[in-house]
């Protein structure tokens, strides 16, 4: 691989996968409207990066930024259940609709392979435990509909033009330069921007609603070994952990991290959200050979100094100290 584009390149996820591309020597475009990227994710990094500021709609645009390129990394979305419900023709535009625009600009370009970042939200309320790729999908939201559609495009691809997909189903990803700012943000930055304010955490439910959180380095090297397996062709794919943890537990574990014991604030149970999500990720070992390397609570680690780090910066520019 020596060009792709990284579509979303400058959000959280993106991001870290640029800055990944770029370490290995691979030259790289990102594509983004900055709608919940910022720039800022790519300050700093070293290496042929161009990019281009842009709706996935435009035709124009996609079509310079796929020339030449070996593989497109699919990361572009309006990520949150809370806001699909909302505004459900907004969630599918940028994730159903924007999905088909970059599969067929990739086609009309020649790209070998497109890898879709996909969502566990496809699997809804099913009671198997872990989540396995043969389940039926049950999406109970806009978002998970229209996340499910993208990796059925995948799939008519690889089906009717030959074109070498894969769709990566995350779990709940986590890690530095994940947004605590905005209302549909995830668990993690959330409770940590209240946490480290001093404030408890807000949790919808009674807390012992379990996720599979995974770190975001696990879900860079996924993508990475996604790009170079053999004989792909429209599949879907678990990336996670592999372990079940509850927000009760997270809330207890980042109180650790941070020196200090939170009793959390309770709210009713938001609409969409599911109750427990586990992955069983053999499939992404025997495909890919993918085995995750950072475990949720030395992720937490990495993530927590991370986030004290930036807020320390943020008082001392405030506060005008050097």
């Amino acid at each position: 691989m020596k060009l792709a584009l990284v579509s979303g390149g400058a959000g959280f996820i993106g991001s870290h996968l640029v800055a990944r591309l770029l370490e290995d020597g691979v030259r790289v475009r990102v594509l983004d409207n900055l709608s919940t990227g910022r720039r800022s994710n790519l300050d700093g990094l070293r290496g042929p990066l161009e990019f281009f500021e842009a709706d996935l709609s435009r035709a124009d645009v996609l079509s310079r930024a796929l020339a030449g390129c070996d593989c497109v990394f699919h990361q572009a979305a309006i990520p949150s259940v809370p806001r699909s419900i909302e505004e459900p023709v907004a969630s599918h535009e940028a994730n159903g609709t924007g999905t088909l625009f970059v599969l067929e600009a990739a086609r009309r370009a020649g790209v070998r392979r497109l890898v879709y970042a996909a969502s566990s939200s496809a699997y809804g309320e099913s009671e198997v435990l872990p989540k396995h790729e043969g389940l039926l999908p049950d999406p109970v939201s806009p978002y998970a509909v229209a996340k499910l559609a993208g990796e059925m495009y995948c799939k008519v691809y690889a089906v009717v033009h030959g074109m070498e997909t894969v769709s990566l189903r995350y779990f709940n990803v986590f890690g530095p330069r994940q947004d605590p700012e905005s209302p549909y943000s995830a668990a993690v930055p959330k409770f940590l921007a209240r946490m480290c304010a001093g404030r408890p955490p807000v949790i919808y439910g009674d807390g012992e609603q379990s996720r599979d959180f995974t770190y975001v380095e696990n879900v860079v090297e996924a993508n990475l070994l996604a790009a170079r397996a053999p004989q792909l062709a429209g599949q879907v794919v678990n990336i996670a952990c592999g372990r079940r943890t509850t927000l009760n537990e997270l809330v207890g574990w980042l109180g650790e991290l941070l020196g200090r014991r939170f009793a959390p604030e309770y709210a009713p149970p938001r609409p969409g959200d599911i109750r427990h999500s586990h992955a069983d990720i053999r499939r992404a070992a025997e495909l890919l050979g993918y085995r995750p390397t950072v475990d949720v609570r030395e992720g937490l680690a990495r993530t927590v100094e991370w986030f004290l780090a930036q807020t320390r910066g943020t008082t001392e520019t405030a506060g005008g100290s050097p």
